[in-house]
C-alpha cells in the first residue's frame, strides 16, 4: 500500500520486533537472521503484527540496508515474493527458477547450479494474510528446482525444508493468518509493535506543521482511550491527522468527543470533498450532500468489503468488483474520493489488482453495508450471522449475533468490523450518515441490551484477544464502565489486594502496555489468587524465573541506556558455574 507508507515512512515505523521464542527479547529487523542462525537447524522467520503496522515497510527497510551495504553481506540474494502477486499465479505450475523469473528476469543470464548450490540465498513472502493459495503442509514436496509444481506446494516445499535446506525464509502475517505455517517449522516467532508513545508524538508534530495544532491534536488523542491506544498502529496515525486537523481548524474546537467510527465517517467525508479542500464538521446540509451525490459508489463499494471481507480477501480481482455491478472499464468509477480509499495496481502480466487504501477503510465500509442493510429491512444479506434462516431481524438480535460470529472466528477477522457496526448503530454515527442512509432509527434500547451482553460474554472462558476485543467494543459504544474500574485498580496502590477475574486480568494487562501512565511498583500478586490468572498478568512487568544467559543480559543493558527506560529497580540472582 504505497500511497500510505509514504504518510509515515520518513519517520519509520518502530522496527524493533519482540522474539517470541527467546522470552520476547526485542531485536531489530536487520538482525532477525543473526539471531535465527544461532542455532544451524533453525532457519525459518515468521514476523506477525496487524494491518498498518509496518510489517512490509520493515521488509523493505531490510532489503534496502542488505543492497545498501548497512547489514547482512554474508547473504548473497534476496528474493521478495508478495502473496499478492503470487495468487495470480496458483493454477499455473512453475519450477522454482521459472517462479523466481516470473519477478526477476534478470536471473535468465545467472548460472543456476551456482546460484542455489553456493549462494546463500534469502527468501522473503509478504503478505500471508493476503495469500489465496491452498496451503497443505501434508501434500508433497519438491526437492529440487527443476522440478514443476504449482505455487504453493513451491511455498510449503521450502518452509519444510525439502527445497533449498539451506535457504532462509521470512514470512510476514496479521497475526490471525499467522497459524497457517505449523509452529513447528518455524525457528523465530517476531511481532511488530509500531509506534510508541514518544513515537506517536514525533509523527504528529512532524507532520504537521503548526505546532500549536499538532500540540491540541497530540492532546485531544491522549484524551480518549480508544484512539491513543490505536494510534501505536502508523496507518491510524495518518487517518487520525487527517480528520482531527481538518475538524479543529474549521471549528476551533477544544473538546471535541469522536469514536474511532465517528473518526472515519469524517474521514470518508473528508475524501469525498478533497477537491475544495475544506470540510466543515459541524454543517450537516454540506454532509448529507456530499453522502447523496457519492451514494451509489459508496453503497458498491460497501457491498464490496462485505462480501469480500466474509470471505477473507483483502485483494481483489476484475471479477470481484463485477460482482458488486462496479463497472471496472469507467475511469469516472476511480475518480475523486473513491481514488483516496480505493487502489488499484498493476500486478504481474498487466492483472490489475485492487484494495482499499488501508484494512481497516474495508472493515469500515463492510460495517457500514450490514447497517444499512439492517435499515432497509434486507434480510437475506444479514443471514451470514444467523445459522438459520431469519426474518424480522431486530438490531438486538443483529448486533449480539456479530458478536458471537466473530468470537467464533478463529482467525480474527470480524474483531474491527464488529466494533465499526457496534459504533454506527449509534444515533451520532447515523447522524452523520444522513444522506447515505434514508432514515434513521432509535437505538438505544438495542445499545443498552447490546452492552449488557458484552459484560456477559467477558465472565466466560474466551481468549485474550476476543477479550480485548469487546473491551473495544465497549468503548465504541461510549461505555466507559470497564475502562474506568481498571484505572481505580492501577490508581489505588495501597488498598487492599483485589482478586480480579479472568476477564479483568487481561484488559488490565492489556490496558498497562498501551497506558502512558508510569506505575511506581506493580505487583500481580495483588490482583490475582489463581495460578492462571496470575499467569495473564505475568507479560506486565514479572521477569522472574528468566535464564537471560549473556545475549539476554546484553539486551537488557542496551535497554537500560535507552531515554525510554523507565525501570529504577533491577535484582539480579547471578549463578556461576
Amino acid at each position: 500500500m504505497k500511497d500510505v507508507n509514504q504518510e509515515h515512512e520518513s519517520l519509520k515505523t518502530n522496527d524493533v520486533f519482540k522474539n517470541k521464542k527467546t522470552q520476547d527479547k526485542p531485536i531489530k529487523c536487520n538482525d532477525i537472521f543473526t539471531e535465527l542462525r544461532k542455532n544451524n537447524e533453525e532457519r525459518i522467520v515468521l514476523t506477525k503484527g496487524v494491518a498498518g503496522i509496518g510489517k512490509t515497510v520493515s521488509v523493505h527497510k531490510f532489503i534496502l540496508d542488505w543492497a545498501e551495504g548497512e547489514a547482512n553481506q554474508d547473504i548473497h540474494c534476496v528474493f521478495l515474493l508478495p502473496f499478492r502477486e503470487m495468487n495470480l499465479m496458483k493454477d499455473e505450475d512453475f519450477s522454482l527458477h521459472e517462479l523466481l523469473l516470473q519477478f526477476y528476469s534478470e536471473l535468465k543470464n545467472l548460472d543456476k547450479s551456482k546460484l542455489y548450490e553456493e549462494c546463500k540465498l534469502v527468501f522473503i513472502f509478504d503478505g500471508l494474510d493476503e495469500s489465496r493459495l491452498p496451503l497443505n503442509f501434508k501434500s508433497r514436496s519438491l526437492n529440487t528446482t527443476e522440478k514443476k509444481a504449482s505455487v504453493d506446494v513451491l511455498f510449503t516445499s521450502l518452509v519444510k525444508g525439502d527445497l533449498l535446506p539451506s535457504a532462509l525464509v521470512w514470512v510476514t502475517s496479521r497475526p490471525a493468518a499467522a497459524n497457517q505455517i505449523p509452529p513447528r517449522y518455524v525457528g523465530l516467532f517476531t511481532e511488530v509493535r509500531g509506534f510508541t508513545d514518544q513515537q506517536k508524538e514525533q509523527y504528529f508534530r512532524k507532520r504537521i506543521k503548526d505546532e500549536n495544532l499538532a500540540s491540541k491534536i497530540i492532546s485531544h488523542i491522549k484524551t480518549s482511550h480508544s484512539l491513543y491506544i490505536m494510534c501505536h498502529i502508523p496507518v491510524f496515525c495518518w487517518i487520525t491527522a487527517t480528520v482531527l486537523q481538518d475538524i479543529l481548524i474549521k471549528n476551533n474546537t477544544e473538546n471535541i468527543s469522536i469514536t474511532l467510527t465517528e473518526m472515519y465517517i469524517h474521514f470518508l467525508l473528508i475524501q469525498m470533498n478533497k477537491k475544495n479542500q475544506k470540510y466543515d464538521a459541524q454543517e450537516e446540509r454540506q454532509r448529507t450532500k456530499l453522502l447523496r451525490l457519492n451514494k451509489q459508489m459508496i453503497l458498491k463499494l460497501a457491498k464490496l468489503a462485505f462480501e469480500q471481507l466474509k470471505q477473507e480477501n483483502i485483494m481483489f480481482y476484475e471479477e470481484d468488483l463485477k460482482a458488486c455491478d462496479i463497472d471496472v472499464s469507467k475511469d469516472t468509477e476511480f475518480t475523486g474520493m473513491i481514488a483516496e480509499i480505493f487502489k488499484m495496481e498493476n500486478g504481474l502480466h498487466e492483472t490489475k489488482v485492487y484494495y482499499f487504501v488501508h484494512l481497516s477503510v474495508q472493515e469500515f465500509l463492510a460495517a457500514v453495508h450490514v447497517f444499512i442493510c439492517y435499515l432497509n429491512k434486507n434480510m437475506q444479506e444479514l443471514q451470514f450471522f444467523f445459522d438459520k434462516p431469519e426474518e424480522n431481524i431486530t438490531l438486538q438480535e443483529l448486533l449480539q449475533k456479530a458478536v458471537d460470529k466473530a468470537m467464533k472466528s478463529q482467525r480474527g477477522h470480524l474483531d474491527l468490523f464488529l466494533r465499526f457496526l457496534m459504533g454506527i448503530s449509534l444515533k451520532s454515527s447515523q447522524k452523520l450518515l444522513k444522506g447515505l442512509i434514508t432514515h434513521t432509527e432509535d437505538t438505544t434500547e438495542s445499545i443498552t441490551k447490546t452492552t449488557e451482553y458484552i459484560k456477559q460474554k467477558q465472565k466466560f472462558f474466551i481468549s485474550d484477544e476476543a477479550l480485548v476485543n469487546l473491551f473495544y467494543c465497549l468503548l465504541e459504544l461510549k461505555d466507559h464502565s470497564l475502562y474506568e474500574e481498571i484505572q481505580n485498580y492501577i490508581s489505588s496502590g495501597k488498598h487492599p489486594g483485589r482478586n480480579l477475574s479472568s476477564s479483568m486480568c487481561t484488559v488490565l494487562t492489556y490496558v498497562l502496555f498501551t497506558s502512558e501512565k508510569v506505575l511506581d511498583e506493580f505487583n500481580p500478586k495483588r490482583f490475582a489468587s489463581s495460578s492462571s490468572n496470575y499467569k495473564r498478568l505475568i507479560p506486565a512487568l514479572d521477569l522472574t524465573s528468566n535464564s537471560l544467559k549473556d545475549s539476554g543480559v546484553k539486551l537488557i543493558y542496551d535497554g537500560l541506556k535507552s531515554s525510554h527506560c523507565r525501570l529504577n529497580i533491577l535484582r539480579f540472582d547471578v549463578h556461576f558455574h
